[in-house]
């Protein structure tokens, strides 16, 4: 039995190598062909500088010269500007450490609420209250708002609606002359009118 197995290993063993020649397929030979050599890219014709020794300069800062649209100011804001230029509106100046008004003051008043009752009477008002630079921030700030609460009750007195009126102290924090002398204080000691919607 043993001798069976291996005589069938050995016949199916002698049938394929007599079959592989009988599978082969014609092939021709094929014969290189010689391929022309691969250029590379060159890279167009650039003009390079030649090197000096010459340092080059570092480039500038860039500055954009694109003009810069003004902004227009607002309509509120040009009559201010037109109302105090042509004194139909007059700040009321004060003196030294004072919130009353004196006779300079009371006619600057007398002629805003002028104007005030007839072509400025569809405007509501703000009035700042000013100081000079003395004194403490707390002091000015509540000398300022006395100083303008002093213009608008007497503008109430002249017939201006007090509800049209509003009020603010901004002390010494926006002066409007910056000297440190007399003539600048004096200009900053005042409750300036300002026109609002």
């Amino acid at each position: 039995m043993n001798r069976m197995p291996k005589l069938i290993l050995t016949s199916v063993a002698a049938l394929a190598i007599l079959a592989m020649p009988a599978c082969k397929t014609n092939r021709k030979k094929v014969e290189p062909v010689a391929m022309p050599p691969i250029e590379e890219p060159k890279a167009p014709d650039v003009a390079v500088p030649e090197r000096t020794d010459t340092p080059v300069e570092p480039a500038k800062d860039f500055v954009d010269d694109t003009p810069v649209e003004e902004t227009m100011p607002t309509e509120i804001e040009a009559l201010n500007r037109y109302v105090q230029e042509k004194g139909y509106i007059r700040d009321a100046f004060f003196n030294y450490d004072e919130a009353t008004l004196d006779g300079a003051a009371q006619d600057a008043l007398q002629n805003s609420a002028t104007w005030l009752k007839g072509d400025g009477a569809a405007y509501n008002l703000l009035i700042e209250g000013h100081c000079d630079e003395r004194g403490t921030e707390q002091y000015n700030l509540a000398l300022g708002d006395r100083r303008a609460n002093t213009a608008k009750d007497y503008l109430a007195t002249l017939g201006i609606n007090a509800g049209r009126i509003r009020t603010v102290s901004y002390g010494e924090e926006r002066p409007f002359d910056d000297g440190h002398d007399d003539a600048s204080w004096a200009k900053n000691r005042r409750a300036h009118i300002v026109l609002v919607r």
